[in-house]
């Protein structure tokens, strides 16, 4: 019987060691136990928001040097790599017929200009000749008023003074179609001096030789490029920055550029241009960003990083990015007051690549909030503090 007794006391007391062991459990470290979080304070301190994208190094001003009509290459001055003046020049194509037909074409210069002047003197003589007609003509007329010739012999003289005139305005017309052939051919003279002058291709800048495309001999079309040259001074980053970021960007920020094959090294530089068009697939826009100074070792499209400080604040309240909550449609964090959790709405400002943002209504500095937590929190729900993030999130 008192076997029994103690056997029975025994369960009792493991029953009630279990129940206590398991509502431990389930108060402590069950869903019915507080959720463990880290939390951090507001502080004040100076922001910096930027904004961050992949592009490649371009150059703003390049040139393709070509003919404007179907060439064979004569020769090609220059290679990859030289360094060129303004004017320099760097190839030139086979002239083929071109000195011939200018040779031509300044001999017709030269006649039409002798028929200028012929046509110049018949106008000279026809209007001699109409000058002594006309003085005929008015002389027999007063002598034919006072009878000393017949009327017939008046109206002869004055036609002859008319044809006369008639003839000045002959020799004038033809005068005027001698100056114009004369012009033509200045024109066409012109035109081929141009064409000739263009089977030699001058550098437009002072550049460097980006690439060098045919050889002497080749033949090339219209348009097509014999050398290539770029501006050195004129090298940019065309990057890209995603749309949801890009709103902030603005000509004249500053930006550092990090080239992929110097990538210990930051190159200060500028937003230059904003695109107006986005690209639609990858969502994505436009940013030109110049170097401040020279680019060194940038080659043209190579990969490089960029960071677009979009705007600096001296003295801002802000708390840890991972704290700021969404909850009904507003913006806030999770305080802890009395062990349990209040969700508290704020106005957001900027926020920082390194995780931090502006608070610009709703915390003082120093109010405490959540920052991390082991679960999914809840309004009223009760929370243990595990640690406590200092300034720099650690």
């Amino acid at each position: 019987m008192k076997t029994s007794i103690a056997r029975k006391a025994l369960l009792a007391a493991a029953g009630i060691g279990v129940a206590l062991l398991l509502g431990w459990l389930v108060t402590t470290q069950g869903p019915l136990a507080p959720a463990r979080v880290t939390v951090a304070a507001a502080q004040k301190g100076p922001l910096t928001a930027s904004t961050f994208g992949i592009g490649t190094v371009e150059a703003r001003r390049s040139y393709a040097l070509g003919p404007t009509v179907a060439s064979r290459v004569l020769r090609v001055l220059v290679d990859h790599g030289d360094t060129v003046e303004a004017g320099q020049l760097l190839a030139e194509l086979d002239p083929v017929d071109l000195e011939d037909r200018v040779r031509s074409g300044q001999m017709t210069v030269e006649r039409t200009a002798n028929t200028v002047l012929a046509a110049r003197a018949q106008v000279a003589e026809a209007q001699s000749r109409a000058a002594l007609a006309t003085a005929n003509a008015d002389r027999i007329a007063d002598l034919a008023a006072k009878g000393f010739f017949s009327k017939e012999a008046a109206d002869a003289r004055a036609h002859e003074a008319r044809a006369a005139r008639s003839a000045v305005d002959a020799t004038q017309a033809l005068l005027a179609a001698a100056q114009r052939d004369r012009e033509k051919a200045l024109s066409d003279l012109a035109g081929l001096g141009r064409v000739r002058a263009q089977a030699r291709l001058l550098s437009p800048a002072k550049g460097v030789i980006s690439a060098r495309l045919v050889e002497p001999g080749s033949t090339v079309v219209a348009g097509q490029a014999v050398v290539q040259m770029i501006d050195p001074a004129s090298l940019w980053v065309r990057a890209r920055i995603d749309q949801g970021q890009a709103g902030g960007v603005r000509v004249g920020q500053p930006a550092r550029i990090v080239l992929r094959s110097d990538p210990g090294s930051v190159h200060l530089g500028e937003v230059q241009r904003v695109d107006w068009v986005s690209d639609a697939v990858t969502e994505e826009r436009i940013v030109n960003v110049g170097f401040a100074a020279s680019a060194g070792p940038a080659s043209v499209g190579e990969l490089v990083e960029v960071t677009i400080v979009v705007s600096e604040l001296p003295d801002a309240l802000f708390v840890p990015t991972a704290a700021i909550k969404r909850e009904d449609r507003r913006d806030g964090v999770w305080r802890v007051r009395n062990g349990r959790l209040v969700f508290q709405p704020v106005q957001l400002g900027i926020a920082t690549q390194d995780g931090r943002s502006q608070v610009v209504a709703g915390l003082a500095p120093g109010d405490e909030i959540v920052v991390h937590s082991e679960r999914a929190l809840k309004a009223d729900a009760k929370v243990k503090i595990v640690d406590t993030l200092g300034r720099d999130g650690s």
